[in-house]
């Protein structure tokens, strides 16, 4: 017997929202989990018009795309290869208790940092640094710990990113300036 699973999502251009459904099997879905090379299980299979979307690189006051190659040759030697980055969705209200700076999504290798820091009060070296601690999650690896559940920021995700060059200016920057980011 094979279940079928119904993908349902939302892409949404400046004119128009368009649903997406896709019909997969979970055995496909399992299976396509196996063969996958990231750390990271595949959380759901690739929909057909994600390779379509229009990721944008380049802010108002930032361009992602030479800050990741910059960083991508000094500190991983230009191994980081085929990795998109670029700037997440404005949201309409800002968080009240934590602000997420980036994410990593490994299995279609996007990297996303939030657009609340293409601000020209940002330092260049605090989104070097914020970019840099995402490209780490593709090169070290998560630990399991107890409870089926996993640290990503582990004992030697931290040594790795005490090693970026502006690492205590940018963390002393982030703890004086975070307010700004929260309503």
């Amino acid at each position: 017997m094979i279940l079928l699973a119904n993908v349902t999502t939302f892409l949404v251009t400046r004119s128009k929202a368009i649903k997406v459904v896709s019909t997969c099997s979970f055995l496909r879905i399992r299976q396509m989990a196996k063969q996958t090379k990231t750390k990271r299980k595949l959380a759901h299979p690739t929909l057909p018009m994600q390779g379509q979307l229009n990721l944008q690189h380049e802010g108002t006051h930032f361009d992602l795309r030479p800050i990741f190659d910059r960083l991508n040759e000094r500190y991983f030697r230009g191994r980081l290869r085929g990795y998109k980055v670029m700037w997440g969705r404005r949201r309409k209200h800002r968080p009240r208790e934590y602000f997420v700076f980036g994410t990593i999504q490994e299995e279609d290798r996007v990297i996303r940092i939030n657009p609340l820091l293409d601000q020209p009060f940002v330092p260049l070296w605090f989104l070097q640094y914020v970019l840099y601690h995402e490209m780490l999650h593709s090169v070290v690896p998560d630990e399991s710990v107890r409870g089926g559940r996993r640290r990503v920021h582990t004992e030697e995700f931290n040594r790795r990113e005490r090693e970026f060059r502006n690492y205590r200016r940018a963390r002393r920057w982030e703890e004086e300036n975070l307010s700004r980011f929260l309503r």
